[in-house]
């Protein structure tokens, strides 16, 4: 078997999507797995401001569902975080990885005076945390973020536990935020692998992850029922426990939910709709 995967041509998505080619391996050992990095909307042109109509998150996929859809690749791989919620229903998430580390942390190198983030969930939450600080936006892939952070832009930043690990730069960071310090972006720390309808993706049985899946579920839905996307400071995240998730979402404020894992949808879009109210 031939199988293309598609992802973003950055070296965090090219990481990923080897992840996802060795546990595929361990399916199909005889498959003949080739990653075809894209390079998006957002990898080309990206101001800290930019949008478009599905949101930021939209420009780092829409070429890559394209080149899905059309069958130039046949399984596509992006950070869940990236991906809209509302995504077309030819073209869904049919694997979700165990998840890495769910946290946000600070990467700094000296005394906090001018924090990077564009992330407006990041920015809600850090502005309690560092009220002295100066908070400005900041882009580019993690290693660019860092040389900015090196060459004095910035005192520090705040980036995702799980991105730093898997490029082997822990000993970058220097504190880790609690769940409850930062509440994470919605499926942070999970990869998605998104397929086209009907066809069969047995081979992604070494991939798929039930407690991953349940808790994205609820983090989307909590997300989608908010209408969030990169613009609008959303985090959610679940934690389950035998039958029982727990959803922590934040929307200017913070707020807990707990139910049944086969609820896990409703849970979601009840807490979002507690915040709103």
């Amino acid at each position: 078997m031939r199988l293309r995967i598609g992802t973003r041509s950055s070296t965090l998505a090219l990481v990923q999507a080897d992840i996802i080619a060795s546990a595929v391996k361990k399916s199909m050992p005889d498959a003949e797995i080739i990653i075809v990095p894209i390079t998006t909307s957002g990898d080309k042109n990206l101001s800290p401001f930019s949008s478009d109509p599905k949101g930021i998150k939209g420009l780092f996929t829409q070429e890559i569902e394209n080149s899905l859809r059309n069958g130039e690749i046949d399984l596509a791989v992006h950070s869940l975080k990236d991906l809209p919620v509302n995504i077309s229903s030819d073209l869904p998430i049919v694997a979700y990885s165990k998840r890495d580390d769910p946290r946000d942390v600070l990467v700094s190198t000296k005394n906090i005076s001018v924090i990077g983030t564009s992330s407006s969930r990041r920015r809600a939450q850090v502005e309690r945390l560092y009220p002295d600080a100066k908070i400005l936006p900041v882009r580019g892939n993690i290693e660019t973020r860092i040389r900015k952070l090196d060459n004095g832009e910035f005192d520090a930043l705040i980036l995702s536990a799980a991105g730093l690990k898997r490029l082997g730069l822990s000993r970058r960071i220097t504190k880790y935020f609690t769940v409850d310090e930062i509440i994470p972006a919605p499926a942070q720390g999970i990869i998605a692998c998104q397929g086209r309808e009907g066809e069969n993706y047995c081979y992604l049985e070494e991939v798929d992850n039930k407690i991953s899946r349940l808790s994205a579920i609820a983090e989307r839905s909590f997300s989608r029922t908010l209408g969030a996307g990169c613009n609008i400071p959303a985090g959610a995240y679940a934690e389950i426990d035998g039958d029982t998730l727990t959803l922590r979402g934040f929307f200017g404020r913070s707020a807990v939910m707990s139910g049944k894992v086969s609820e896990a949808e409703s849970i979601g879009r009840k807490l979002a709709e507690a915040v709103l109210s």
